[in-house]
């Protein structure tokens, strides 16, 4: 297998998008599936390596990135050592990498163009990233489908509401601690101003609606991150969508980061199987 990291790829917010690729290389033109991460992720969490191997395994072109502003750095892609990008992150920051990258896949003179099927591109999102594949597919005729895993329905209800929403605008700045690293994490009120003037894009709700292409929705029964009724949101907005309920897992399949296993939780490899059926079907 091939496998090719911390890429640098260009992007148009003066940040590197931090990009892997996994593959067989042979003579045969492979599907392309994009992982995007959500909140707080990176490419590298967890068992996010060994899902990209067993997607390559499979037969396809798999690449994963981080956002540019996830507070990751091309000399350490893992976790937050820039916590300024990660305060200035919006969400058409995020659409604007992942068109970078569909970009330097499709460009004519891509490294690799001759082991891909720029016809067969599917795209695939975790939690935040549900959202901005989602947006993404319906607006970009290159995307052919669309995978949601654990996926947020609705933008607007991740913000802070009342005195806390108050207190942000205000100060301009308010802090998340990551449980894991401790990192007071600083999120400044632009990211919701960004919101609000690209409302109209970023309303989930309106792009599940108008979305004509295969949509997969996956989700934990146990998430308590986000909740079943996103995916049950997604699935009522979309009817010709398929919603697939992974039994007993939580809203990162039942991974952790670190994940010391050289195998995937029985959880995750379900989706995994069902992803890829979902590509080659």
């Amino acid at each position: 297998m091939t496998i090719t990291q911390n890429i640098a790829v260009k992007g148009q917010h003066n940040k590197p998008i931090v990009t892997d690729l996994f593959f067989k290389q042979n003579t045969d033109k492979k599907p392309v599936v994009i992982f995007c991460h959500g909140y707080k992720g990176f490419k590298d969490w967890g068992a996010w390596n060994i899902m990209a191997e067993a997607f390559a395994n499979a037969g396809l072109f798999f690449v994963k990135f981080n956002f540019s502003h996830n507070g990751g750095t091309l000399e350490q892609p893992i976790d937050f050592p820039d916590l300024e990008a990660f305060g200035n992150n919006t969400y058409t920051k995020e659409l604007d990498d992942l068109e970078s990258v569909l970009n330097w896949l499709t460009a004519e003179d891509f490294e690799h163009a001759p082991q891909i099927d720029t016809t067969d591109i599917t795209l695939v999102g975790h939690s935040r990233g549900g959202g901005i594949v989602l947006i993404k597919a319906e607006e970009d005729s290159r995307v052919t489908k669309v995978i949601t895993l654990a996926s947020v329905s609705d933008y607007k209800a991740r913000f802070p509401r009342g005195k806390d929403f108050e207190a942000w605008k205000k100060d301009g700045v308010m802090h998340v601690v990551n449980g894991r690293t401790k990192q007071k994490m600083p999120h400044y009120f632009s990211f919701f101003e960004d919101f609000k003037a690209n409302y109209e894009r970023l309303n989930i709700q309106k792009v599940a609606k108008r979305l004509e292409k295969p949509l997969l929705i996956l989700h934990g029964t146990n998430d308590t991150s986000v909740k079943n009724y996103n995916a049950e949101n997604l699935k009522n907005w979309n009817e010709n969508a398929t919603l697939r309920w992974i039994a007993n897992a939580d809203h990162v399949f039942n991974t952790k980061h670190p994940w010391e296993s050289d195998t995937l939780s029985k959880q995750l490899n379900l989706v995994v199987l069902k992803s890829i059926s979902f590509i080659k079907d």
